[in-house]
């Protein structure tokens, strides 16, 4: 820390001597020709002779992330937003401005930089520098190292620096916003309709989560931070908007983990006159084709693991799953004094109040999830936690639901919707009784949705894919920090 605090001294010097003899530190009127991807995709073909009959000179801008000084001549790397790109400094080509401005520049300046281009005895693409113009000055050192699990933490608080040194970093995020664009382009093609919906409800519902709470001082109201915008997407389709989606930050108050963020990214979409069988078939071609479309095929490697996207995936029922990786027998999960012995046994904090199907889940977050690596569609839910998706009407005990997992994770929720305004009040008030007050937030009737649903809304199915953990799996990144840019952390130690 002391010889960081010592180079960021110099560095405070060097900005002040440059100061002193009239140079702007962070001007704002420098005019950038072309980008580095351009200058390279357009020359890097072209030899030495070719370069020589080239009178144009070219202006780049970006960071200064090298440089090596021989006394009269330097070699630096700049970097702009497409790639990088090597400067060749020589004293005597450059105007006296531009050899001062050279003089007080430190790696991690933001310059721009004119000239035209050559080859180096290496054959390396050079810009031969005969103007500098300094456009930021850092009074912070980059770090010469940044990687292990000791900067993880550092990396995720200062991402602005772990951009600027960390090519994987900038490709994963590259990454991430190409895949929304896809899912957005995707959807619309189909005829979705892209929407806004509200970020602070009166009432948070949609999933069965722990809220923010906050209040409106003008109103004088309290509000929730959304935990998801399901309610609202709904209202939407009893408008007429039978093809809704929306790209949506979602806040539950929650914990953290590799997994869990309390602020994350969610895709949520809703079709009406389509059941989750529809839904499943989409998901099937939305991935694949995402798949071929980033990775070239339908196979990709996530963490050492081989994932196959190729269609149809493996359905299978959640008492299939308990039955199969549980420690239980059909006529176990008939029993709740056996089920909620076999939650005890496996850590589980049980009443003996909780309704079974609910536990049921439990025990499958448990026993059955890490088994699921492979694309696999988890269907048949019990009622009792799914109080927004329909009943089937073969079982009423469950719903027409499915859960995507990938890789032990949930990547996907949807069920065929739920529009009878009957039953649904009925649910909320289950929910409600069930939660009793305890969980602040929860257990809270929408009137207005009710209202909605009333004036009746058409048969529809609806998805949210967690945006976040998607793309983990398609930038091979272990950790739901690694794909946010601004992950929330604990306060930082002094």
């Amino acid at each position: 820390m002391e010889e960081i605090k010592d180079l960021s001294l110099q560095r405070r010097k060097k900005a002040e001597e440059l100061k002193q003899k009239g140079i702007a530190l962070y001007p704002n009127s420098y005019r950038v020709s072309h980008s580095v991807e351009e200058i390279i995709s357009c020359y890097a073909g072209h030899a030495e002779e070719d370069l020589q009959t080239l009178k144009e000179r070219f202006c780049l801008a970006g960071r200064l992330m090298r440089l090596n000084n021989f006394g009269k001549a330097a070699f630096g790397h700049i970097q702009d937003r497409t790639g990088k790109i090597q400067g060749y400094f020589r004293r005597d080509l450059m105007d006296e401005k531009s050899r001062e401005i050279f003089h007080g520049l430190d790696i991690g300046d933001i310059v721009g930089i004119r000239g035209k281009l050559f080859r180096t005895k290496t054959g390396e693409l050079t810009l031969m520098v005969d103007e500098v113009v300094l456009l930021a000055k850092s009074l912070r050192p980059l770090p010469e190292k940044w990687h292990g699990l000791s900067d993880q933490e550092t990396r995720y608080r200062q991402r602005y620096v772990d951009l600027i040194v960390s090519p994987r970093s900038r490709e994963v995020f590259t990454t991430r916003s190409r895949i929304i664009a896809f899912l957005r382009d995707f959807l619309t093609a189909r005829g979705f309709l892209e929407v806004e919906t509200p970020m602070m409800q009166p009432v948070p519902g949609g999933a069965t989560a722990r809220p923010f709470k906050t209040r409106h001082n003008s109103l004088d109201m309290e509000l929730y931070l959304r935990v998801a915008p399901e309610l609202y997407l709904k209202r939407l389709l009893v408008g007429g908007l039978e093809r809704v989606f929306e790209i949506n930050r979602n806040f539950r108050n929650e914990g953290l983990s590799t997994q869990h963020n309390p602020e994350f990214t969610m895709l949520e979409f809703y079709q009406a006159y389509a059941t989750h069988w529809d839904l499943m078939e989409m998901s099937e071609i939305m991935f694949s084709s995402l798949a071929q479309e980033f990775k070239g095929s339908m196979v990709l490697e996530y963490q050492g693991t081989r994932l196959d996207f190729t269609p149809p995936w493996k359905r299978l029922t959640l008492h299939q799953g308990l039955l199969m990786y549980g420690e239980l027998k059909e006529e176990d999960l008939r029993d709740p004094e056996k089920i909620f012995h076999y939650g005890r046994k496996l850590g589980m904090e049980l009443t003996g109040k909780e309704p079974p199907g609910k536990v049921w889940v439990d025990l499958f977050e448990k026993v059955v999830e890490p088994h699921l690596v492979q694309p696999t569609f988890v269907i048949e839910y019990p009622i009792e936690d799914s109080p927004l998706a329909r009943k089937n009407e073969q079982n009423p005990e469950v719903v027409d639901r499915f859960e995507l997992y990938i890789c032990g994770r949930e990547i996907a929720n949807a069920f065929s919707e739920l529009n009878d305004p009957l039953d649904q009040r009925e649910r909320f008030r289950e929910q409600a009784k069930a939660k009793d007050g305890r969980e602040e937030g929860f257990g809270l009737v929408d009137e207005d949705f009710l209202r909605a649903l009333e004036y009746g809304m058409p048969p529809a199915a609806g998805e949210g894919i967690g945006i976040d953990r998607l793309a983990m799996i398609f930038t091979n990144s272990a950790s739901i920090r690694d794909v946010i840019f601004f992950p929330q952390l604990r306060p930082e130690k002094e």
